[in-house]
């Protein structure tokens, strides 16, 4: 199968099943979502939004394996969007036997990619500090407030247990 670019919305019935998709995603039920997805037509299975949404019913299913099989067909499809980028980073964190190493290496190019992205160097943060490389982890971690907003960063940052060796300096920023 291969990429679809369709600029235009998808109609009904396919447009009814992605959102009944992401009605059972919200009501926190994988699988019937997933059930919804299946039945869009294959012109639309690889259009950049039903991607996102069959990657974030396998997130929150935790099928880590098959969500970075997703990922990556969103790079194939997709690769100017961020998305795949962090989605295949993600998963491949959480992926058996990958970890930190193989998400630091897949999101890092897409930093230069995507300057304007904020969520590419708040993730390079996390995985710099979990990789004990604090000074790097404060760069990245500028660099996300620099691009989305000092106090939304922040705020996310004192939540978020992968910088909790980074608390302390966050708090006074």
């Amino acid at each position: 199968m291969g990429c679809y670019r369709n600029p235009d919305v998808l109609t009904p019935p396919d447009s009814h099943c992605f959102s009944a998709a992401i009605g059972w995603l919200e009501l926190g039920n994988p699988r019937e979502a997933q059930a919804e997805l299946d039945q869009i037509a294959p012109a639309h299975q690889r259009d950049a939004e039903v991607l996102d949404v069959r990657w974030m019913v396998l997130a929150q299913a935790m099928a880590w394996a098959q969500a970075l099989e997703v990922a990556r067909v969103q790079l194939e499809c997709h690769p100017d969007l961020p998305a795949g980028w962090l989605h295949q980073a993600y998963a491949l964190r959480r992926l058996g036997g990958a970890g930190i190493e193989a998400a630091w290496s897949a999101l890092l190019p897409a930093s230069e990619r995507f300057p304007t992205e904020p969520t590419i160097p708040y993730n390079l943060a996390c995985y710099a500090c979990q990789r004990q490389r604090l000074d790097e982890a404060r760069q990245w971690l500028q660099r996300a407030m620099k691009v989305g907003g000092r106090d939304p960063i922040r705020q996310m940052a004192l939540k978020d247990p992968d910088l909790e060796p980074l608390w302390g300096e966050i708090e006074r920023l």
